[in-house]
């Protein structure tokens, strides 16, 4: 069986985002940033692998994200603050 796959996000700093996440660009997913989305699209051969794969890729654009948020919160921070 083959089973494929999109998954399209639009989110604040996407591009750079996008950029943490393709060093996992290996056999079962592929990142690119266009128009303004991050799209990972994922190839697999069994539901079981597609699920693990879509799910790891799920948390690091998560953690990904929170990262640029504490950034950007703290970049705030320092320029309010005169630092």
């Amino acid at each position: 069986m083959k089973i494929t796959g999109e998954i399209r996000s639009r989110i604040p700093s996407a591009d750079e985002i996008e950029k943490s996440l393709a060093p996992d660009n290996a056999g079962f997913i592929e990142t690119s940033f266009e128009d303004g989305y991050i799209t990972a699209r994922v190839n697999g051969e069994s539901l079981r692998s597609v699920i693990a794969t879509v799910d790891d890729y799920l948390m690091n654009l998560s953690v990904a994200e929170r990262l640029i948020e504490t950034i950007c919160e703290e970049n705030t921070l320092k320029n309010t603050s005169g630092e």
